[in-house]
């Protein structure tokens, strides 16, 4: 598996990400991930829409919370874009976080399995085979209209930033 050339630290400490990494202008590759009661979920699934992935480590930690919680609260407000929340976390916990935290505006899904999307969007994290935590907008042609890697694992993407270009599609 191909290194990236996106640094990213986790507390402070380098990690490796593997995978391609995904650049704006790019045409979204077609991903699989297990969705709840896991069903397989793709990312063409959701052709012809503007979509957010929203990817991060796991669900049960406080950033990743909130990231969920954020995300959420503005899929409320965008009737037209599917967010698409993504971790290696199993299907299950992502199921009983959202329950547990009323978010029902987000769709979630786990790279778990086969860390497809890690490896076509190169969030695949090496050393801890997670994702690193993220943001990708596709505009509905399927294209990559913004791409943050999040430097430092432990703080949040740029809401604002992403935000922005969704509002611009």
């Amino acid at each position: 598996m191909k290194e990236s050339s996106v640094k990213i630290t986790f507390a402070g400490n380098p990690l490796t990400l593997l995978g391609n990494e995904i650049k704006v202008g790019d045409k979204a590759p077609d991903f699989v991930a297990v969705g709840a009661g896991l069903t397989t979920v793709k990312l063409s699934d959701y052709a012809g829409k503007a979509i957010i992935v929203s990817a991060y480590p796991s669900i049960d930690t406080g950033v990743c919370a909130a990231q969920n919680r954020r995300f959420n609260a503005e899929a409320n407000k965008m009737k037209e874009v599917v967010v698409l929340s993504i971790s290696c976390d199993l299907p299950f916990a992502q199921s009983r976080f959202c329950a547990a935290e009323g978010l029902e505006n987000i769709k979630t899904i786990s790279d778990h399995k086969d860390l497809d999307f890690g490896q076509k969007y190169g969030f695949w994290i090496k050393e801890l085979r997670l994702l690193a935590r993220g943001t990708v907008v596709i505009d509905k042609s399927g294209i990559v209209r913004y791409v943050e890697y999040v430097s430092e694992v432990t703080h949040e993407p740029n809401y604002e930033a992403a935000l922005a270009v969704v509002k611009k599609l």
